[in-house]
């Protein structure tokens, strides 16, 4: 195989109780993504130690990253066109963590089927096929880029695919690890951005963020004055949430992208729908080729997300405070302190 191996940074996503599923389920909502013994982590930055022989994308001391996707079937459609996260290969695309090796000849780790599963990031190494591995540009900060390998890119992708433009209001829904990173591509985009957020408390953050306006989701009044006014909503929230009152939002032809997951199905009414031509979609992070322009974008606009820097003896307390969002806005594990 051709490999690369990579001494890891890595990020812990912000966790719910509700929806502890990885992306990878097809079912997410009923069943049990437990795979033990598992070593988690999908937002991956290092430097490349060591290489295959038949490695041609990357030499040693290259600084790179790895994101939610480590091999696929790489012959789909979907595939070949750089869309692997939607892999239709027999098992889909291979994820970083708790997914099986064994899904294609190509990325199995031994000549026989073991039923072995991937480990991901929270790691001192990690060895990949070079096809997904991104180079993360050289004036950003490696613990700060480290997690535009998922956050990144999830937000980035739809923006792009849904088509954004500079004239456009956007209206970013939810102030957290997704959220934030929306704001800034959005306002590098040349949009004017407004974020959605319950309360008024993280009205100055967003600002900071560079968002030209702040609308708190729990004024009615100003909710109904800002209906019919935006041309794109992207929603963040993976809590449960009225995506309806999002609609009413969209002025016609508007689009509102969930990249959320609300651990309930989403009640919608057809006629919101019908009355405004509007769309409602969602995205799954993006493809290798994708996740690498992401990162160029970033590189040319100095981009990285907000973090805070833990040691690996600290995970725990990193994961009690994800819970209560006492975080701006992603935890990053310096693996340098396993």
């Amino acid at each position: 195989h051709r490999t690369t191996a990579l001494v890891v940074h890595l990020t812990v996503h912000r966790p719910t109780t509700s929806h502890p599923t990885p992306p990878f389920l097809t079912d997410p909502l009923s069943r049990d993504p437990s795979v033990f013994p598992m070593v988690t982590g999908h937002e991956v930055g290092g430097v490349v130690v060591a290489v295959g022989d038949a490695v041609t994308k990357f030499s040693v001391g290259d600084v790179v990253g790895i994101g939610c996707m480590v091999d696929s079937c790489r012959s789909c459609k979907y595939c070949v066109r750089g869309d692997e996260q939607y892999c239709k290969g027999k098992g889909g695309a291979v994820f970083t963590y708790g997914d099986s090796t064994n899904k294609y000849e190509h990325s199995a780790e031994d000549e026989e089927v073991t039923n072995a599963v991937t480990y991901g990031g929270y790691s001192e190494s990690v060895v990949v096929h070079e096809g997904f591995v991104c180079t993360i540009p050289s004036n950003l900060d490696l613990a700060a880029a480290t997690p535009l390998l998922c956050a990144g890119v999830t937000t980035y992708s739809p923006l792009i695919h849904y088509g954004l433009r500079p004239h456009h209001k956007l209206a970013v829904v939810g102030l957290g690890g997704l959220g934030h990173m929306g704001v800034k591509f959005g306002v590098a985009m040349g949009a004017e951005v407004t974020v959605v957020s319950r309360g008024t408390g993280k009205m100055e953050d967003s600002k900071r963020l560079g968002a030209h306006h702040f609308l708190d989701s729990t004024d009615k009044e100003a909710m109904a004055v800002a209906a019919d006014t935006f041309d794109f909503v992207l929603d963040t929230v993976a809590a449960n949430h009225d995506v309806g009152a999002l609609l009413d939002l969209l002025t016609v032809d508007g689009k509102c992208v969930m990249v959320g997951i609300p651990p309930d199905a989403v009640p919608i009414s057809a006629f919101k729908l019908i009355m405004g031509r509007k769309i409602l979609a969602g995205s799954l992070i993006g493809g290798v080729r994708e996740t690498q322009e992401m990162l160029d974008f970033c590189g040319r606009h100095d981009i990285t997300c907000d973090i805070e820097t833990i040691r690996a003896d600290e995970v725990n307390e990193a994961w009690e405070r994800a819970i209560a969002s006492d975080v701006k806005y992603r935890f990053v594990i310096d693996t340098a302190t396993l």
